[in-house]
């Protein structure tokens, strides 16, 4: 049985493991100018990142149902901390783009925290405290663009990823004394343990459903947060870093609704917390399309976006978890590796729609895919699956 206090300080290490990922989209515009290249070619970095977590998440997490997930946590986090020194001290453009897939692959750690503290809690608390973990992982996902767009105006792009790797170290010794151990029942081999997974895709129609969704619900908001950075440093805006980096403090209200999401998530028919995302991104993107110089508009924006994000995602986690127990680590990396291509995906997307038409077909472009999310649910709503 977990205490409230093992759950705060799950929340507090899985939002500052997490931050590794997104340190990065603010600081493109600083890459851009020292490696002499354009905006949109430089926030490559950003979607590199991503792929890295979704390999990270295929090759990786499964593994937590295998051996003891403390020691994975722990060893993880210590590449982690290699990986961002070789993107300080990168020196071409080439060496840290490489250096942002090994990021991202190391720094999945938060989705091992989560079915450590789902296999840890009972039933009737399993949601609420998913929802209090993803509160402190999106806190350190917001804080993580503000911290960084700070420093990196001040000190230089390089100095976040020093400062990511300290943070790295401290963390693992917090770790290595608070954490519970917690041993899997799985006795297969890795080959075994990685084709299961593939049988759970065909067999669980709420795995696919989530799955699907996700992959739409992380195209969206990661393609906002690449393409928000090029809007901003551009006219009538021309923000500088530090500028940008402080927007990711108004998403912070989607931090603290994801508690609530999490307990709605327990009882009653989750599926019903979806179309309450997909309405609050619909009114996010409205507000982003008539914002033109009243950043007001765009404010409101990010903190509704935010919390229809949550809205989607810690129900679909919270509905995953309820599958399969002793496979928990291997829904999850189905159900993550799958959203965080979708986040690569979304992040190549929005760069593209801004090249092609800029912040006005970028609207364009994220309201079809709110539309056809909607579509998927309302497919699988009438299919009748069960929607636990």
């Amino acid at each position: 049985m977990l205490k409230r206090t093992d759950i705060l300080l799950m929340a507090f290490c899985t939002g500052l493991i997490v931050a590794n990922i997104y340190y990065c989209q603010p600081l493109v515009i600083l890459v851009a100018k020292d490696f002499n290249l354009t905006e949109s070619y430089a926030g490559r970095i950003t979607y590199l990142t991503q792929i890295g977590y979704a390999l990270g998440l295929f090759l990786l997490v499964p593994l937590g149902d295998m051996f003891e997930r403390k020691k994975q946590i722990l060893l993880i986090t210590a590449l982690a901390i290699f990986a961002l020194l070789i993107a300080a001290v990168s020196k071409t453009f080439l060496l840290l783009e490489i250096a942002s897939i090994l990021i991202g692959a190391c720094s999945i750690v938060p989705q091992l925290i989560l079915p450590l503290a789902a296999n840890l809690s009972t039933d009737e608390n399993r949601g609420a405290n998913i929802g209090m973990i993803m509160s402190g992982l999106l806190v350190g996902i917001l804080a993580s663009r503000a911290v960084s767009g700070s420093i990196g105006f001040w000190l230089g792009w390089r100095a976040v990823y020093y400062m990511a790797a300290a943070i790295c170290l401290l963390l693992i010794g917090l770790m290595a004394k608070r954490f519970p151990q917690s041993y899997p029942t799985f006795k297969g081999n890795y080959k075994e343990l990685m084709s299961s997974m593939f049988s759970y895709i065909k067999t669980q129609p709420v795995l696919r459903e989530t799955s699907i969704i996700n992959f739409l619900a992380f195209a969206i908001i990661s393609a906002f947060w690449t393409t928000m950075v090029l809007f901003l440093a551009n006219p009538p805006f021309n923000f500088q870093t530090l500028e940008i980096g402080l927007f990711g403090i108004a998403g912070a209200a989607g931090a603290l609704a994801a508690p609530l999401v999490g307990k709605l998530s327990d009882g009653g028919n989750p599926r019903k917390n979806l179309m309450t995302g997909f309405i609050l991104q619909i009114i996010s993107i409205v507000f982003f399309y008539f914002t033109g110089n009243h950043l007001y508009l765009f404010i409101i924006g990010i903190i509704l976006i935010d919390i229809a994000q949550q809205a989607i995602h810690v129900t679909n986690q919270t509905r995953i978890y309820t599958l399969i127990p002793e496979a928990r680590n291997r829904l999850n990396t189905i159900f993550m590796s799958v959203s965080f291509i979708g986040a690569s995906c979304g992040s190549a997307m929005g760069l593209w729609l801004w090249d092609q038409g800029g912040w006005m077909l970028f609207c364009y472009g994220m309201t079809g895919i709110i539309i056809l999310n909607m579509l998927i649910y309302l497919f699988y709503g009438k299919k009748k699956f069960n929607p636990s």
